[in-house]
């Protein structure tokens, strides 16, 4: 009998996998990270409990292109600065990734805010200039020109914050309650450059970051880097604290409030 690819994988098949995922070499981005101060009050009302905002209402973008072998990938965020449990990091919005693979592994696993959308990196001489784009709108760019090399950073730990949850099937809430995720990243940056330049927000209704305005830039910097990554559940959430801010998620928060149509496939 032919295998049947749909069909269950053996033992030895899920350990290799495993393995093999365990053994991956640094795998190098180029990109560019843009901070800058925002509105403290908008900033506060996009972060869920139990997160809460830091001292400094701080927003940063990063628009990266990632090497890997046979499948280039354009990556980005958008987040802000929150807190948790004493533990400062960064809580994102909008996670925009150019292929499928990205896209769900992050949301499934680590409950990352991952959509598909186009991610722009482009260097000619000095210039340069980075976006990411939803439905036909960039709705974030930076452009500038490099103005000279920086020290390079030690290896450092950063945090994101994700929230894990599935919307329930008749539509109420959640099918159980929501977790938090500290998402830990082990950073190496092996070439860095400042930038002067501006950062460009663009209204957009399905990623409304213009929402977060520039009141004072802070950094824009590119440069060449390898990251890593752990994720940990550190507790369960009020689902009922949660769902005023799930519409993050969805281009039409509607679709999860929906039941299926009766007799849909």
């Amino acid at each position: 009998m032919a295998r049947v690819r749909y069909g269950a994988r053996t033992e030895a098949e899920i350990a290799a996998a495993r393995a093999a995922s365990g053994k991956l070499p640094d795998i190098w981005s180029t990109g560019v990270v843009a901070v800058w101060e925002s509105d403290p009050d908008t900033v506060a009302a996009v972060l869920p409990p139990p997160l809460k905002p830091t001292a400094r209402p701080l927003v940063r973008v990063a628009i990266s292109k990632v090497d890997l072998p046979g499948y280039p990938l354009g990556a980005g965020s958008v987040a802000v600065a929150a807190e948790h449990a004493g533990v400062a990091g960064w809580y994102p919005l909008v996670m925009p990734m150019t292929h499928e693979r990205a896209l769900t592994g992050g949301r499934e696993v680590f409950g990352e805010p991952k959509k598909l959308g186009d991610v722009t990196v482009e260097r000619d001489g000095l210039v340069v200039r980075a976006a990411l784009a939803r439905h036909g709108i960039a709705f974030v760019e930076v452009r500038g020109a490099v103005g000279g090399a920086l020290p390079l950073p030690e290896p450092t730990q950063k945090t994101d914050f994700y929230f894990k949850f599935l919307p329930a099937v008749d539509g109420s809430g959640f099918d159980a309650d929501p977790v938090l995720v500290h998402c830990v990243r082990n950073e190496k940056v092996r070439k860095l450059e400042r930038v002067t330049g501006d950062v460009v927000l663009r209204e957009s209704m399905y990623d409304p970051v213009a929402d977060l305005p520039v009141r004072t830039l802070v950094e824009i910097t590119v440069g060449e880097k390898t990251t890593d990554q752990k994720g940990r559940v550190v507790e369960r959430v009020d689902g009922q604290a949660l769902l005023p801010y799930i519409h993050q998620r969805y281009d039409d928060p509607q679709q999860i409030l929906d039941g299926p149509p009766e007799g849909s496939a």
